[in-house]
């Protein structure tokens, strides 16, 4: 049995673990929880949710590291590569790179050197989680009924690009998603995994490659 435990940038990703991927990856005795990475404390208050800083998610790791030491216990992120703060490790090699897929590859394996405990996969989802959206965006329709103009639009974005994951060119993809349905934003911890789960991990994986590929390691750990 393993437990695996997912450090992640805020509540819309920490739904999608719980939703998505923890029946999965429960049936092959991969037993995942969820935590967002801790972005700052006031008058005894935690905040949670956000990439500030690399060193506040480091901190973050670290702890949960120290916390659960034994074997059969696995770590992993999902943090979005759009606005990673420029302190991430490895930041300023990654510039170098043009492709964005090659840019990632630095930063998680900087990543993973920095923390160095082998129990840790680095995940940096490219762009950010709505990318995984883009998979099928009439699927949108689930929360959003009688607005085929609107979703035929997120249809034409995605139709622009070679696959989900490279949806960007200047605008994130949740820009994207709340100039047609402003009220996402308020809403994208309950939008976005609703929409992801009529998707379904099949679709998703086939259209976000670096995202199956962090699955496929996730799924070899036992």
């Amino acid at each position: 049995m393993i437990r695996l435990h997912f450090l992640v940038e805020g509540a819309t990703e920490r739904t999608f673990v719980d939703e998505l991927l923890k029946p999965e990856l429960s049936r092959l005795n991969i037993f995942p929880d969820a935590c967002c990475v801790q972005t700052g404390r006031k008058q005894g208050k935690i905040y949670k949710g956000g990439i500030t800083s690399y060193l506040k998610l480091k901190k973050d790791l670290q702890r949960w590291l120290k916390q659960d030491k034994h074997q059969e216990a696995r770590f992993t992120t999902m943090v979005d590569f759009y606005a990673l703060p420029n302190d991430f490790t490895g930041y300023e090699k990654s510039r170098k790179q043009k492709s964005t897929q090659k840019r990632i590859e630095i930063l998680e394996s900087h990543f993973q050197a920095d923390i160095g405990d082998a129990r840790f996969i680095p995940y940096i989802q490219q762009h950010e989680f709505e990318a995984l959206l883009f998979s099928e965006p009439t699927q949108f329709a689930t929360v959003y009924p009688n607005k085929e103009s609107e979703i035929l639009k997120l249809v034409s974005i995605r139709s622009e690009f070679p696959s989900a994951q490279d949806i960007n060119e200047n605008l994130a993809p949740s820009k994207r998603i709340q100039a047609i349905f402003p009220d996402y934003a308020k809403f994208k911890p309950t939008v976005g995994p609703l929409v992801a789960m009529e998707i379904g991990l099949t679709k998703i994986r086939a259209e976000n490659p670096h995202f199956d590929e962090w699955l496929k390691k996730l799924e070899q750990l036992t």
